[in-house]
């Protein structure tokens, strides 16, 4: 893994202690408008209620950093963000005997269709030579492929349990019994109807409601960000999405599944999963990755190389947000980027590293020594999981 640091990577359970507007990139507020919520919403989020919390906690004057007059020892500056990054952010619940349980979204390589009565069937798609018959835009020589005997309709609203996560990252397919969380089991939409006001008077203005979305989760569940760079508050409140509704934030003991790299290292192939939305320079292709003269993109970074067989990656989505210390701390929308989504998944082959630069990788993640974007780097972009190549 990586080398020590002043400060080791530190966990915290948020808690909600009440509804939570997780606002996405949709606007809303017009008469008959719908905000929707997101969850889990962007890592951005929790990095900026922990940094807020951090802050408070030391005392530090706000309007001076905002300002970029004082340089705090573990954030820096908001044009110089300091060492602090969040590594991991995923939604997780509590058992009864104190320990996490995480949750996590689907992989895009990983169909789930119903069966019979409420069973569950689950599939994995798997690279591809296809037919010399058959012509595609891809520009890979493999494509991932559903194989199936008989036709089914997915089903969707269901996450990995923390041992089916571990499951697929060792290569094998999650148990569709046992493996499967509903969502209904972890939060509900609870529907709330706003009037929008008049900017001059600040009166309810005619005609103008609409309705956004809060997100109201079952007890002890919440999610879990991991921090490398900083010494956190062991314990707190913190103010989180939308209006800064209240959460709870306490230290917790937690070790994140991971897959064997070395095994990984000696089979010289694996599966990229992203963990948290990637902000490429490249678009869908992860930063590091090269079109070489051969034809094939190959990764060339922290002491990995390896070539790209396919990749299966949904829609792009928006990432933006609001940027609380900028203009001098009178806050700014944040520019709006193109991003990959959390659970694209990229097969590699040919792999040379190490299992200590594979856990080297994973660790910075998908970011050069230089840094595309310090700001989004310490935001928790670009994060991701390394599985064994295939999933049976």
């Amino acid at each position: 893994m990586s080398a020590a640091t002043p400060h080791p990577t530190e966990h915290r359970f948020i808690e909600p202690l009440d509804v939570l507007f997780l606002r996405g990139n949709k606007l809303f507020g017009d008469p008959g408008s719908h905000g929707e919520s997101l969850v889990p919403p962007w890592p951005s989020a929790a990095a900026g209620a922990l940094r807020s919390h951090l802050l408070a906690q030391d005392g530090t004057d706000l309007a001076a950093f905002a300002k970029g007059q004082i340089t705090h020892p573990s954030l820096g500056t908001p044009a110089a963000p300091g060492p602090f990054a969040l590594t991991d952010f995923t939604l997780a619940r509590q058992l009864d005997d104190g320990s996490l349980q995480t949750l996590h979204a689907l992989p895009a390589d990983l169909v789930v269709t119903d069966k019979d009565g409420d069973a569950k069937h689950i599939q994995s798609l798997r690279p591809q030579t296809p037919h010399t018959g058959l012509l595609s835009s891809s520009g890979f020589a493999q494509v991932p492929v559903l194989a199936e005997t008989e036709r089914r309709k997915a089903t969707s609203g269901l996450w990995l349990s923390q041992t089916g996560w571990q499951r697929y990252l060792n290569g094998q397919l999650p148990n569709a019994e046992h493996d499967l969380v509903k969502t209904s089991e972890l939060w509900a939409i609870d529907s709330r109807v706003g009037i929008g006001l008049n900017a001059d008077t600040r009166s309810a203005d005619d005609g103008k409601l609409f309705t956004t979305q809060a997100v109201a989760f079952k007890p002890r569940v919440g999610f879990v960000a991991s921090v490398r760079g900083a010494t956190l508050p062991a314990q707190g409140s913190l103010r989180l999405g939308g209006d800064g509704r209240a959460a709870s934030s306490q230290s917790v003991d937690h070790q994140a599944p991971q897959a064997d790299l070395h095994a990984i290292a000696t089979q010289g192939r694996c599966r990229v999963v992203l963990t948290t939305p990637g902000l490429f320079a490249q678009g869908w292709l992860p930063n590091g990755f090269q079109l070489e003269a051969d034809g094939h993109h190959w990764l060339t970074l922290q002491g990995v190389r390896a070539r790209l067989v396919c990749a299966t990656v949904p829609r792009s989505e928006t990432i933006s947000g609001w940027d609380l210390a900028a203009n001098n701390g009178k806050g700014q929308p944040k520019a709006a980027l193109r991003s990959a989504p959390s659970g694209s998944v990229y097969w590699l082959d040919q792999l040379q590293a190490t299992p200590e630069a594979l856990g080297k990788l994973a660790d910075n993640g998908f970011w050069s020594d230089a840094c595309e974007d310090t700001h989004r780097r310490a935001e928790g972009f670009n994060r991701f999981a390394f599985a064994a190549y295939d999933c049976i």
